[in-house]
């Protein structure tokens, strides 16, 4: 650690920006602010308009798109300032990780701070972050055609992609931070690696729900009942049986609930496997951290839709995600080495 404290701190940094971007990604989702800068301009675009007639023309762009022309027919100028803020700042977030990765990683390379194995990693990470920015315009652009809503697919892999590149990030942190080796339980391991892939599938699914906005019907709980759609605009199709549980919303929110249990039935089956083990200080905390964060996370689940997704318990669930990610992530670091 003390030879790579710098990296490390490196490392760590990147970390906490994208916990900021996703906090940020989720209230420009929840806002409906997503689809308000409908150019990508990579450098130019870095500062919002400066003046009236700037604002007027990006005002002017966002007319001729579907959002405003079916949606948002009825907005002024201030209307679409705030929702501008959102997108820009989720922008400029990821403009900025860009930077924080890209120089430093340079930097350490040319001083030979990083070892082999540490820059086929970070190279990884590097490319991780450029195809989350990929997939962010990749996003937008479904939005852009002819309805006001982004594809959930598309969405579903720009989250995933933020979480993943998040908890690999970590990872590579932890690796640099306790390099010692020592015997691990495998059967415990497994059940980690297990527990976080259920976890991937479900933060998936909660991509779908919020890209639909599946939230806002069977605003019931523990059952799912008839609930009136909050959200203005319905589309009704017709699809194959299967297909309901990847395009439908009450079909993506029944996977969403029910794929919570089996988290929570994961987690509590880890902390019954481990709790007459004889465990270092670390691996315990871990466990302990992850039966706290998986029950508060359930709840929030649960607040989340009975209260029909407001925007404070909203972006409180997806940091929930976050949490749970980042100590699933520190356990089974912490039962691999």
């Amino acid at each position: 650690m003390k030879h790579n404290k710098y990296v490390v701190y490196w490392l760590l940094t990147g970390c906490l920006l994208i916990f900021i971007m996703v906090l940020v990604g989720g209230i420009t989702r929840l806002t409906h602010s997503g689809l308000s800068i409908s150019n990508y301009k990579l450098i130019s675009g870095t500062l919002p308009p400066m003046n009236t007639q700037e604002w007027q023309e990006a005002f002017d762009l966002y007319k001729q798109y579907p959002e405003y022309q079916k949606l948002n027919y009825h907005f002024t100028l201030e209307d679409f300032k705030s929702i501008y803020f959102w997108e820009w700042l989720h922008r400029f977030i990821g403009r900025f990780i860009g930077i924080v990765f890209i120089i430093p990683f340079l930097f350490f390379l040319l001083t030979k701070k990083l070892d082999v194995s540490t820059v086929k990693k970070c190279t990884l990470l590097l490319f991780l972050g450029a195809f989350q920015g990929f997939l962010g315009w990749y996003m937008v652009k479904s939005g852009l055609i002819d309805r006001p809503d982004v594809s959930h697919y598309r969405l579903a892999a720009h989250l995933i992609t933020a979480f993943l590149t998040f908890a690999y990030s970590l990872w590579v942190a932890l690796d640099l931070i306790y390099p010692s080796k020592k015997e691990i339980n495998k059967t415990i391991r497994n059940i980690l690696r297990a527990s976080l892939l259920i976890l991937i599938i479900q933060i998936i699914w909660g991509a779908f729900v919020a890209g639909l906005d599946a939230g806002f019907i069977h605003n019931h709980w523990p059952f799912m009942s008839e609930g009136k759609l909050i959200h203005e605009t319905v589309y009704i199709e017709q699809r194959p049986l299967l297909k309901n549980f990847i395009e439908g919303k009450s079909g993506v929110q029944f996977i969403h609930r029910y794929l919570a249990y089996i988290v929570v039935g994961s987690v509590l089956y880890l902390g019954y496997k481990t709790k007459s083990l004889v465990l270092a200080p670390l691996q315990k905390k871990g466990i302990k951290l992850l039966l706290i964060l998986v029950g508060v996370q359930f709840l929030l689940g649960v607040f989340t839709l009975i209260y029909a997704v407001p925007l404070v318990l909203g972006v409180a669930h997806q940091i929930g995600a976050f949490f749970l990610l980042a100590a699933m992530t520190f356990t089974l670091h912490r039962f691999s080495k």
